[in-house]
Parts: structure tokens; sequence; C-alpha cells
């Protein structure tokens, strides 16, 4: 395991200071605010450890309110809305300076046979033959070095490859909103940190990176990267339809099929390098032209 890995589930791993209530740690994220896939797991986190280990989490929402401080703790307050005899339902407020910064509800399922069927798997060419973070951004001559570094520690700890150029490597002119990465974390999970809850929660980290690349990709923008855009996230909603590794290649392809009033659309499926449908995602943010003059 690299230590980028270990330091990203140092930073998941929560401590427990009273009955359902939880604190996490907070870090810089590429932009001055904590990073929001950063608080969407640990409140994930938060949430699983009220919960028998019998039951996955299978569904999220959640909604981001204000900015996250990176240099303050965050305080995870967990309400058990449910304990039924298949499912289980918690929901997270996020507090930081006394005041929420994002809330989530989550769902649990005990396992069950049932009906199935899934959308078949986009094609997409095998992560192996695709440059890593490092090798495409450091090729980027237009971006700010500090901005290209500030990118590679934040997502250190994963193993991102874009199928095509990012927002942010080739703009200026409409694309496709449809934008494919693979993911994988940096390294192996084993041993006592390899639980379903684990994999489940990593995913819930990086869902948050990339899923509104194709509102930019429609309008020909960079990003905040090249400062033609400005934005955040705003809601935030997953499935989690079939186990995955998230120490295992998976595909994120993403969509947008909206941008109205100053917010973008992202939707987006999760796929295994075999093509078992993981996950979907669906997340709305604030995508704004700066004001000039």
């Amino acid at each position: 395991m690299s230590q980028a890995l270990q330091d990203l589930l140092d930073l998941l791993d929560l401590e427990q200071i009273e009955e359902n209530i939880f604190r996490g740690q907070s870090r810089s994220a590429v932009v001055p605010r904590v990073f929001g896939g950063q608080v969407a797991a640990q409140a994930l986190v938060a949430a699983g450890r009220t919960v028998p280990g019998d039951r996955h989490a299978h569904s999220l929402h959640a909604y981001f309110l204000r900015p996250g401080d990176p240099g303050a703790p965050i305080v995870y307050t967990v309400e058990r809305i449910r304990d039924g005899r298949s499912f289980t339902t918690r929901r997270v407020v996020a507090v930081q300076h006394g005041r929420p910064i994002f809330f989530l509800s989550a769902s649990f399922q005990a396992h069950e046979d049932g009906l199935d069927h899934q959308v078949p798997m986009p094609p997409a060419p095998d992560p192996a033959t695709l440059p890593t973070s490092q090798e495409r951004l450091r090729g980027y001559g237009h971006l700010d070095p500090d901005v290209v570094e500030r990118f590679l520690e934040a997502r250190e700890a994963i193993d991102l490859r874009y199928v095509d150029e990012p927002p942010y490597g080739r703009f200026g002119e409409p694309r496709e909103p449809h934008s494919q990465v693979w993911f994988r974390t940096n390294g192996k999970l084993d041993g006592a940190v390899d639980v379903p809850l684990l994999h489940v929660v990593l995913a819930t980290y990086v869902s948050d990176m990339t899923l509104l690349d194709s509102v930019l990709l429609a309008h020909g923008r960079g990003g905040w990267a090249v400062g033609d855009v400005v934005g955040a996230s705003l809601d935030h909603a997953m499935w989690f339809h079939r186990p995955f590794r998230a120490d295992e290649w998976l595909l994120y392809d993403q969509e947008s099929p909206s941008a109205h009033g100053g917010r973008g659309l992202g939707q987006a499926r999760i796929y295994t390098q075999d093509g078992r449908l993981a996950l979907s995602v669906i997340q709305e943010g604030v995508v704004r032209v700066p004001r000039t003059g």
C-alpha cells in the first residue's frame, strides 16, 4: 500500500467521541476548501459505524451546504432514523464552527436475492494503455505549475486516468458532454481494512472528483484550473448496485444532460472492468462564468 493511500485511509478513519458522534480531520483540496468527496466519504463512514455489519450501503443522498474549513475538524452526528427487518436508514449532519456544512441520508440493506438486469458497459480502452495523471498533467504547458502540483497531490492516493483530454487539457470550443475516467486506489487494500464499507466509501470519495467535467465540456470550458468558471457541488446521490473493489479498475462513464440557471447536472454509471454495473451517480453543481469588469 502506498503512503498516499495510507494517509487517505487515515483521513477517512473517524474518531468516536460519543455515541452517534464522530470527529474527522480535514485537509486542503485543489481549491481552498475541504474537498466535497472527503466530507461525503467521512459522513458515510459515520453512518456505517452505527449499522450492523451484515447490512451494506445501497444508496446515499446528500447536500453540500457551506464550504468546509480545511483548518478545522468536522463533527459528524448520526441520527438512527430506522432499523427495519431488511433496511436501515441513517441521517448524518456534518458541523464546523457550530454550523452545518453538509448532510447525508444513507440506506443500508441486508443481502437478498432478486431480479437482475443492467445497462451494458459502454466501449472504453484498456486503462493500462492510458497516460497516468502525472504523465498527462505534466504535459500541459498552459497550466500553472502550482495548479499541476495541487492536482497531483490531491489525487496521489488514486490512480485516475482520463480516456480523452480533460476539460483543462483542451478547451475553447464545445465538445460532446461525455467523459470517461478509469480509477482505482494507488495500492491494494488488505488485512483489517479490507471490508465492504471501505470500498463504498472510497468510491464515494472519488465520485466527486470529475463528475461535472461533462458540463464543462459542453461549453468548451476548462474549469477552475484555468479560471474560466467558478463552481461548487450542490447535491450528490449514489446507488450501489453490485459488489466491487475500489483497488481494482472501475470505469466512470459520465455525461451532462443539462445546464441552466448557473447550475449544471452530471450523471454517471460506474462499471467494473469485467462489465458489471456497480454504481450510479448524479450530482448538481454551481457552474458560473466569472463576471468581468
